[in-house]
């Protein structure tokens, strides 16, 4: 089967007419004149009016940046957005020294980051642990260490908006 390039023009049964204006390995992107955008499989049954023959990869643009996103994301330290609590936008932590002296104010916001900024480089510490060449015993050791810093971590849970953003130490059984 040939795949059709962008700018092909199709008439579908159902959909009428159209032209391909995106191609992926299992699909094809039409935007048909009087449906608007459709995806339709690469092997449905519709008509070739006009076929195009570009040079199309079997990959869309989409998907490169969808997996170039899924590789950073477990490879580096860059972080992913995790929206705090809605009552602590725009607030304070307000550090109160126990002698005579100055307070110490920070933005709970930039707080927060910190504290995701911390998250994130324990798992990629993780993955480079899971990845690395140490033997079974000493990977099982330094994961239980991650699990107790997750744990020690948790106090910080009530700033998240999401549970599912939540640090998780050691479960009970």
């Amino acid at each position: 089967m040939k795949i059709l390039g962008i700018g092909s023009r199709i008439k579908h049964a159902e959909y009428g007419l159209g032209v391909v204006t995106n191609v992926t390995s299992k699909h094809y992107w039409v935007t048909f004149i009087e449906n608007g955008l459709e995806t339709i499989d690469v092997d449905s049954e519709f008509e070739v009016i006009e076929a195009l023959e570009d040079e199309v990869d079997s990959v869309s643009f989409y998907e490169v940046e969808k997996t170039l996103k899924n590789l950073l994301q477990k490879w580096s330290d860059v972080s992913q957005i995790v929206p705090i609590a809605d009552k602590w936008k725009g607030g304070k932590l307000i550090l109160e020294p126990g002698t005579a002296t100055q307070n110490k104010e920070v933005p709970i916001d930039t707080f927060f980051h910190k504290i995701i900024m911390v998250r994130d480089r324990l798992r990629v510490m993780e993955q480079k642990i899971n990845a690395s060449n140490l033997d079974e015993a000493e990977k099982i050791d330094l994961q239980q260490y991650i699990t107790r810093i997750y744990g020690s971590l948790t106090t910080f849970n009530v700033l998240f908006k999401s549970t599912n953003d939540y640090f998780v130490g050691e479960k009970t059984k």
